[in-house]
């Protein structure tokens, strides 16, 4: 099934996107428009597809064939100007181990060729928005998992992206962590920034996302508007062959 949104005005747009590895075809035929303002959730199972298309809008992996857009502008032959307007905030969360927090921000914020004042007012921002408090002048190699997914999802925020494409960013985070980062995306998206998630935690697509597409083996099943988790539950079930039984030898 192909989505049907118009690719006019898409902040996102893929067509007939296809990403091959070797012997196996992790990507076929992908179609797909993300307007301004969507917050957009993409599940399915385990080696569905779901990373690959990440890594295929942010760039990090090239498609076998199709074109991939981001405002309009080609991935591929603009990479630069792609990754100048998006954030991304990955499944493992990595920073230098050798530098801290507000250091590896501003390492950043060079990347970005940001004004050094604006970025440590970001910082600051970004750390009161999050919690940091002192730990952000300690070493990362000291973070635990969520201290690290925090500050990576400051750095994708840092210079105000127009699309923010995130892949698991629930992963590590304690329950009150994970409530502060629903506001925040929350939030993100009546201000206008277009959010592309992957997740495989259904509550969170169905409390969140404005349209939730499915795809399993490499294939868009078919685009859902906003749901209940309940009813999200069971069509994943049904297009990945329904529940299995759960059995144990017996002594």
């Amino acid at each position: 099934m192909q989505n049907n949104n118009s690719a006019e005005n898409a902040v996102v747009e893929l067509r007939g996107v296809s990403k091959k590895y070797i012997h196996t075809l992790a990507v076929k035929d992908l179609d797909l428009s993300v307007h301004r303002g969507e917050f957009f959730g993409f599940l399915g199972p385990n080696g569905a597809g779901k990373t690959t298309t990440i890594k295929m809008i942010t760039g990090l992996v090239k498609p076998t064939k199709g074109v991939v857009r981001v405002a309009g502008i080609d991935v591929q032959e603009n990479p630069v100007g792609v990754k100048r307007l998006l954030g991304y905030i990955p499944d493992t969360p990595y920073i230098y181990e050798r530098l801290t927090a507000r250091e590896f921000l501003n390492l950043v914020g060079g990347l970005y060729d940001m004004n050094r004042d604006l970025v440590e007012k970001r910082i600051d921002w970004l750390f009161d928005l999050f919690g940091v408090g002192e730990w952000g002048e300690d070493f990362a190699g000291e973070y635990s998992h969520g201290m690290r997914q925090k500050i990576v999802m400051a750095s994708a925020l840092l210079h105000d992206p127009e699309l923010l494409v995130i892949d698991e960013p629930m992963v590590g985070l304690d329950p009150q962590s994970q409530r502060l980062v629903k506001d925040i995306l929350t939030e993100l998206v009546k201000r206008g920034t277009t959010i592309f998630m992957s997740t495989h935690t259904l509550s969170v697509a169905a409390e969140l996302c404005t349209q939730i597409a499915l795809i399993s083996k490499g294939k868009l099943i078919e685009i859902l508007p906003q749901t209940s988790n309940e009813k999200l539950e069971k069509r994943i079930l049904e297009i990945t062959g329904g529940e299995r039984k759960v059995f144990f030898p017996d002594e």
